[in-house]
């Protein structure tokens, strides 16, 4: 398959390490005043305009956390394993609960979740499991698929309300397709809404995902520069098709946005799937070329906030904890190892999300 943009793609991948290093927790720190309600907030909520910037800490009342990376300019420091809740939604409820717990016992405090994982069923399960005795140490974000105005309150309103949380720590347009459906969402007020959200103090961050069309991220960027979080793939084939390192990640590291990294080991695209979740009898670069460990370690080595992460269950999340755990950065002829490793596969096939 022929690479894209080899000779910048080689150029810009040597120059992360040491973003990716900038990143990361430092080795003595504190914990400071996080937000907290202020006289005259909408309903007694938090204002999204910080008394302190929050530091990275060790450890909360629960335990040790697992590693921290700053959340660009927001001044928050996430964990850098993150749990996905589209995978949530499709657990039975005990295995939900279990995977919740597993997460939280293993560090975990980055928890992702959207209005349309499972018509909601992924943010009750938040709501059930998690806010009622872990609000005070979960970072929570999710999203809405809106197209205009009534639609995104709606979607808020209810989000909270299945989430049992009277603010999130992150709201996100989800799934921008296109720059036409960018421009979209624009025109109809979305990011009004978004930006309301943030105002109120009902979203204390905001941002956007998508993972079809690198250029529906390079619009957004384009046309706004409120948002401070942006999700999208990021996995070692990425850079070989339709690439978000190659044309997204430079923007977001220019601009200080938060980069969110999903679909690491590409949906079940690396374990032969042809549609979302699964795995299938395709080729597979996991485990017939890269290990799991490598593709993570890969994502890990990028300037990536946090890596959210879709298990099937308690066990497979518990092997991603550990990856985290003994993470050590990979070098760029490393990392373009492995980036080459995997170059003559078929991107409609690995990455068939990307239009």
């Amino acid at each position: 398959m022929k690479k894209e943009n080899d000779k910048d793609r080689r150029a810009f991948l040597k120059s992360l390490a040491g973003l990716t290093a900038g990143m990361m927790l430092p080795a003595a720190c504190k914990n400071e005043q996080r937000d907290k309600p202020v006289e005259g907030a909408a309903n007694g909520l938090r204002q999204s305009v910080k008394t302190s910037a929050r530091e990275p800490i060790l450890q909360d009342r629960l335990g040790e956390l697992l590693p921290q990376r700053q959340l660009g300019r927001t001044g928050e420091y996430v964990t850098m394993l993150g749990l996905g809740g589209a995978h949530i939604a499709r657990m039975n409820e005990r295995e939900a609960q279990a995977t919740l717990e597993a997460a939280l016992e293993g560090g975990i405090r980055f928890f992702d979740n959207a209005e349309s994982y499972g018509n909601g069923l992924g943010e009750e399960r938040y709501g059930a499991f998690l806010t009622p005795q872990y609000r005070d140490v979960s970072f929570i974000m999710t999203k809405t698929t809106a197209d205009d105005v009534k639609t995104a309150r709606r979607h808020l309103e209810d989000s909270l309300r299945r989430l049992k949380t009277d603010y999130l720590d992150l709201w996100q347009i989800h799934a921008v397709r296109s720059p036409r459906d960018v421009d979209n969402r624009l025109a109809e007020g979305v990011l009004a809404v978004v930006e309301e959200a943030k105002a109120s103090g009902k979203a204390r961050y905001i941002g956007f995902t998508g993972h079809s069309d690198f250029q529906a991220h390079l619009r957004m960027l384009e046309s706004t520069d409120v948002l401070e979080t942006c999700q999208m793939p990021v996995n070692v084939f990425d850079p070989n098709y339709k690439s978000f390192i190659n044309n997204v990640l430079p923007k977001l590291i220019e601009k200080n946005i938060a980069p969110l990294a999903m679909k690491t080991l590409s949906n079940g695209g690396f374990f032969g799937g042809r549609s979302q979740f699964m795995h299938g009898d395709n080729p597979k670069i996991v485990p017939n070329v890269l290990s799991v460990q490598e593709a993570l370690h890969f994502v890990w080595s990028l300037p990536v906030s946090v890596l959210i992460t879709g298990p099937d269950h308690a066990d497979m999340l518990k092997e991603k904890i550990a990856l985290a755990r003994t993470f050590t950065a990979y070098s760029e002829e490393q990392r373009q190892e492995l980036i080459d490793k995997v170059a003559d596969f078929d991107g409609h096939v690995v990455e068939f999300y990307k239009s």
